[in-house]
């Protein structure tokens, strides 16, 4: 067997915290609306209690990535590297930013563009960490 290391444990604590984090938007994409026909009170609940997990799930990725990124030398990774780094944490913080909208805003439009957005800028900052993991190493 493989024996665990510091690193391996930091990095499947970063997944989860992005499993949750993103998996859970993709799985309230789908079952709200159907949640949304049969009870207002049932989809708030269903959207409390995403939060209660999704909230520190997003805290979790965003130690993990720093705890990461201090244990590299980013010179030694070129500028390619730094670049998409730079563009996954403005995606993390367009993601962030966006659920804040969808959580707080009152409108359909707010709604629907918090999710949207945060749903599509936490995809791509996922695809930008596994390009950084496997191709910029």
């Amino acid at each position: 067997m493989i024996s665990p290391t510091l690193d391996s444990l930091r990095t499947a604590l970063h997944l989860l915290g992005v499993a949750v984090w993103v998996g859970g938007q993709i799985v309230l994409a789908g079952v709200v609306p159907a949640v949304r026909g049969v009870s207002r009170e049932a989809t708030l609940l269903m959207a409390r209690g995403f939060a209660r997990l999704a909230w520190p799930a997003l805290l979790l990725v965003v130690f993990t990535g720093v705890w990461a990124f201090a244990d590299i030398d980013p010179s030694s990774r070129g500028t390619a590297y730094s670049t998409t780094f730079g563009v996954k944490m403005l995606l993390v913080a367009v993601t962030a930013a966006s659920a804040v909208v969808h959580s707080q805003g009152t409108s359909k439009l707010a709604k629907a563009l918090g999710g949207a957005v945060g749903l599509a800028a936490g995809l791509g900052a996922a695809y930008l960490g596994v390009l950084m993991a496997h191709v910029g190493a």
